[in-house]
């Protein structure tokens, strides 16, 4: 797998450096940053070549700032140290990479403790993904599930209150999020499968008192769970 851009390589090399083979960058690119990458390679002991941008170009699949690393996909981690092991987040169909890579920034930024994502219809974690991801994928722990319905009730059985975002549900600070919750969400096209919604033990919705009729799939997750994240303030 290829990871491109100057933050996602940066966070390999400070997260899992023993999973990367290598790491290319373009000759030309002289700047304080590579001359921090050099120092990560040299501290790591991972290999760094220098290549020319068209072969960069070749390899990757947008801009790749000059710098790409090769690395080895490995099993997610468990919970991470410092995240939530109560706090779940479900994403269902969410194809566009620049969305899936949003959402898992968010998702890192928020502290959640594991990140389900549906194997079938949603993007992969692509060079694209890590690149929108801003370096956050490295830090999280993600499992592709191949059953939402399955995957949910098993949360159910540990303990988990399991919410659906969706348009018209109930405001998320008129809903007690302070426990053990699951946050569901769908992807751009038809949100939440209708198996999925029917796992829910609530909807969350965010009011709209603009002219458009919803926010981007990241927004909306940034919106709900920082809302979590205050309510664990106060209550914990």
């Amino acid at each position: 797998m290829l990871i491109y851009g100057y933050h996602p390589v940066r966070e390999a090399l400070l997260h899992r450096p023993q999973s990367i083979d290598r790491v290319l960058v373009a000759r030309r690119r002289s700047d304080p940053k590579r001359q921090e990458i050099e120092h990560l390679c040299r501290r790591y002991e991972v290999d760094l070549v220098s290549t020319s941008s068209e072969e960069l170009l070749k390899i990757t699949e947008g801009v790749h700032n000059g710098l790409v690393a090769e690395v080895r996909e490995e099993p997610a981690p468990s919970v991470p140290a410092n995240a939530d092991p109560g706090l779940v987040v479900l994403l269902e169909d969410v194809q566009d990479p620049r969305n899936l890579g949003a959402l898992l920034r968010v998702c890192e930024g928020t502290g959640v403790g594991r990140v389900l994502i549906r194997d079938r219809g949603s993007a992969p974690i692509s060079p694209a993904v890590s690149k929108a991801a801003a370096g956050a994928a490295e830090w999280l722990a993600i499992e592709r599930v191949t059953n939402s319905f399955n995957s949910l009730e098993e949360l159910k059985q540990d303990g988990f209150w399991i919410y659906g975002a969706v348009a018209g549900g109930e405001a998320p600070w008129e809903i007690d999020l302070s426990g053990k919750v699951v946050v569901c969400l769908g992807g751009e096209e038809k949100g939440l499968r209708d198996r999925t919604r029917k796992a829910c033990d609530g909807l969350i919705g965010l009011p709209m008192r603009g002219h458009v009729e919803s926010l981007n799939v990241a927004t909306a997750a940034a919106a709900i769970l920082y809302e979590v994240v205050r309510q664990r303030g106060v209550n914990r």
